[in-house]
This record gives C-alpha cells, structure tokens and sequence, in this order.
C-alpha cells in the first residue's frame, strides 16, 4: 500500500490570517505538524497557496508544492498537489493522507489509527472519531458529531448532537444517558475515490450543516471510522496558542 500524505495549508484565514506561519514556541505551526507528520509518514508534502508558507516548508527542509488561490476546500487542494506528487514520482499512489494544518501536536498514534481503516478493504474514505469526555460540551456547533453502524461506517455527521433524546428533556443531560461521539477531521482517500469526491457538486446536507463529508455520504460513499483515544488539540484563533503552550511546554 502505497501511501501519500499531504498537508494542506493556504494563507487566507478569516479568524487567524498566515496561521501557518504562526510562532508557536520558536516554531512555525506548520513545521511542527509537519515534524509529527513525518514520524508515520516517508511520502509528505505540503500543499499551498503562498510563497511565505512555501519558503517557510523549504527553509525547515520540507517539500511544498504550490497550489491554486482558488481551491474551495483544502481536499481539492490535496488532489491537486497528489497529481504533481504522482509526475514527480513517476508512479500512482494507492492512499492518500490529508493531515489539518492547524494541529501542530498531532500524536503520531492518530495517524496510524486512521491508517489501520483501510485494513477493510472495502473502506473507501476513512477518519477518526472520539468518545465526548464527561464535562465535553456535545451542544458546540464547532465541534462535529459522528454516529456509526456496528461496523464501524459513518450514518450521519452533524452539528448538531446526535442522537436525538427522546426521553431526556433537558438537553444538558443528554451525555449522562449516551455515548456521544466526535469527529477528529483527519481523512485518508483511496486514490480514486478522491478523484471521483472532487467532481461532486455540493450537496442539500452539506449546505445545510457546511460538513464536506456529508456531500459525499450523500453521494453514496462509505466512511469507515476508527476510533481513538487521544486528544487533539487544533489551533483557530491567536488566543488557541496562548492556550495550548502550557499543555506541550518543552515539547
């Protein structure tokens, strides 16, 4: 198996402009995803839009590709930069990796566990999902939920907590009579499938929840998830690194 990952990271970011870039600890974020990145990965790139995070990727000894300004998501991006990857390689991958950007503590571990979904062979896409700890807010809006079959294929993602508690009033009290989980938004692709999820228009769902994943639910494609246990800790505002220096101090 043959495996890719790319890193997508563009410029542009309506809450956190040049978030690549951003110092955290005397390192670029993206050098440290990077860095975690490469503990699983020997095939890693980054994808992006902008001389600066260019420069920077070289600089710490990374291969980036530049991609398109005009991208509407970071997984046509990933496309992109699999198609200069395969002419620079001579040679088609069979499972390519989007790592997030905005994550520069991922645990290797993650990686490997999102890896271990295409031990299936019929899995097509796969992601991580993770149990909501006891105090989690299951109600925040921008942290996704996932519900599953009993072999371990995405239902439904939602902002919204599901499932739905018919017998529990107080929506409070929901996680204290079911096992809610979230989405962790690391996907691996089978080679075509992302081929073929790229052509997809958007679809009702998605634009009614804004989840990429749903248009390919709503397509017909299958989302095996795998689930892991550890924390992820993904960077959206200035105020995200404040907070999260003293959880990795020294690291």
């Amino acid at each position: 198996m043959d495996v890719v990952a790319i890193i997508p990271a563009r410029y542009g970011s309506s809450r956190f402009p040049g978030k690549p870039l951003a110092d955290i600890g005397g390192m670029s974020m993206i050098q440290r995803v990077h860095n975690q990145a490469a503990k699983v990965f020997s095939n890693l790139y980054v994808a992006t839009d902008d001389a600066r995070i260019f420069d920077e990727v070289e600089r710490f000894g990374g291969v980036a590709i530049m991609t398109s300004q005009e991208h509407p998501n970071g997984t046509s991006r990933v496309l992109e930069a699999m198609y200069e990857v395969e002419k620079a390689r001579k040679k088609r991958c069979d499972i390519v990796v989007n790592v997030q950007g905005d994550e520069p503590f991922i645990d290797p571990h993650q990686l490997n566990e999102l890896l271990s979904g295409f031990d299936d062979p019929n899995a097509e896409i796969v992601t991580l999902v993770k149990r909501f700890e006891e105090g989690e807010d299951i109600l925040n809006k921008n942290t996704p939920k996932v519900v599953f079959n009993r072999d371990m294929y995405a239902l439904y993602f939602s902002r919204s907590p599901i499932p739905y508690i018919r017998e529990c009033v107080n929506m409070e009290e929901w996680s204290k009579n079911h096992q809610f989980y979230k989405h962790i938004g690391l996907y691996g692709y089978k080679r075509d499938t992302l081929i073929e999820i790229c052509n997809l228009l958007p679809s009702n769902l998605e634009l009614a929840e804004n989840l990429e994943q749903l248009r390919w639910l709503e397509s017909g494609f299958t989302i095996k998830v795998s689930e892991t246990t550890k924390k992820s800790y993904a960077i959206d505002t200035p105020e995200d690194i404040v907070n999260i220096l003293p959880i990795f101090a020294g690291t």
